[in-house]
């Protein structure tokens, strides 16, 4: 991980940990190229956590949005879910 995203993740888990009572509800964002797979994999990941997911297509097609609402236990794991997520090639973390 480079230095900048390492200080970016540093950052928003300072922020959470200040401004949120863990557990507490938080909502993902991402947005991935189409790709049923790609998808599929990131809904995966919130498998028997009790989240609530949408995904909505952009005008052209190209790109897929998820949203998921979800209870996370802390700040930190709302961080390691980030990282895991990051190895999907094309991600964006809005």
């Amino acid at each position: 991980m480079d230095k900048k995203t390492e200080e970016f993740y540093h950052r928003l888990k300072e922020e959470l940990t200040n401004s949120t009572l863990w557990p507490s509800e938080y909502l993902f964002k991402f947005i991935v190229p189409t790709d049923a797979e790609k998808v599929s994999t990131i809904e995966k990941s919130f498998d028997g956590m009790g989240a609530v997911i949408q995904t909505n297509h952009s005008k052209t097609g190209k790109y897929t949005s998820v949203s998921i609402n979800v209870t996370m236990p802390s700040a930190q794991s709302v961080i390691d879910k980030y990282l895991e997520l990051t190895a999907i090639e094309g991600i964006i973390s809005l």
